[in-house]
């Protein structure tokens, strides 16, 4: 097991060093000129290369590269053009909005597409499994930024049965002291029950919207697990007991399945904390993707090369936590 944790940290180390490598030389190789960014179009040759010499651009590309890595392990990532404000700030204010939306969406996502999954597999070829599959093709097919637009037209604009775009409403916005940057656990903390459910009704559309899209995947997947297990020797045997087959597939077919649905999980998550950029553009949701959207129309490179960076980092820990997860609950992999 040590062995095990040294070779996954030691893995850890170098592809987080790969991703640092990657983003740095894409954005060296962008055509957006920071220096232009500062200076404007119509400054003077002298201020141009002053300012170039200032932000190191006049160094060698492996030097600029060093710098900033010895700057980054002291936590400066620079300065964000957008905001003026260091880009590590930035973060760290946007970062718990999109977890917050990311984690509520996998969580519904899990429970419904783990419980459709099992159901296809029981009633395979059935009436219920044809709908069910059909949704979710269509949930892996539809465009998320038109549905997304679609249920605000619908249940915000027209019903009226939830709240509009953003994390809370105004009345809320500047009452409710941003402890830990969740919204429901500071609206939760502050003691008012009207800023707590303002903040539910805000999350309950996108959370449904991502949460849709993970299930898409999470049921299909789950469903030809199941249907894989299902025609193993040891499921004869439990059938030749006497047991049910809903007892086979929740006692039997789900442990056996654990690892897959592991590994499922984290890619529907990981998946959900990079891509949920429309999402929190069409609901201005205050998150990684929205500031990643302002920042790549802008041409803010740090912030960009910042962004880019925190996602990276999640992706690969997600990823390396499963593995471990997945060795230590999975026998069969030892």
């Amino acid at each position: 097991m040590l062995v095990t944790l040294a070779q996954s940290g030691f893995t850890l180390v170098l592809t987080l060093l790969g991703l640092l490598v990657i983003t740095f030389s894409l954005s060296a190789l962008s055509p957006v000129d920071p220096v232009l960014q500062i200076v404007g179009d119509h400054a003077s040759a002298s201020t141009y290369q002053q300012v170039r010499h200032q932000l190191g651009l006049d160094q060698p590309l492996v030097m600029q590269f060093w710098h900033y890595f010895v700057n980054l392990l002291h936590g400066d990532l620079g300065t964000a053009s957008a905001t003026g404000q260091p880009v590590l700030q930035d973060l760290f204010s946007a970062f718990p909005a999109t977890l917050e939306l990311a984690t509520l969406s996998l969580i519904v996502g899990a429970v419904v597409g783990i419980l459709c999954g099992v159901l296809c597999a029981r009633y395979a070829g059935s009436f219920f499994d044809t709908v069910i599959r059909t949704l979710t093709l269509l949930g892996n097919s539809v465009p998320i930024f038109w549905l997304g637009l679609l249920m605000l037209s619908l249940f915000y604009a027209r019903l009226q049965w939830s709240a509009g775009p953003g994390r809370l409403d105004d009345i809320y916005q500047y009452s409710v002291e941003p402890r830990t940057g969740f919204a429901l656990i500071d609206t939760w903390l502050s003691g008012d029950p009207e800023a707590f459910r303002n903040a539910l009704s805000h999350l309950v559309l996108p959370v449904s919207l991502l949460g849709y899209y993970a299930l898409a995947s999470i049921t299909r997947l789950t469903r030809a697990a199941c249907l894989s297990e299902l025609g193993k020797e040891y499921i004869t045997l439990a059938r030749a007991k006497g047991a049910s087959e809903m007892t086979i597939l929740w006692r039997h077919v789900l442990p056996n399945i654990r690892g897959t649905l592991l590994t499922v999980l984290a890619l529907v998550w990981t998946s959900q904390l990079e891509g949920a950029v429309l999402t929190e553009t069409v609901f201005s949701w205050p998150g990684i993707g929205r500031y990643l959207t302002t920042a790549l129309f802008a041409g803010d490179t740090k912030a960009i090369m910042g962004g880019t960076l925190v996602i990276g980092i999640c992706f690969v820990l997600i990823n390396n936590l499963t593995d471990v997860l997945v060795r230590v609950t999975d026998p069969r992999t030892h």
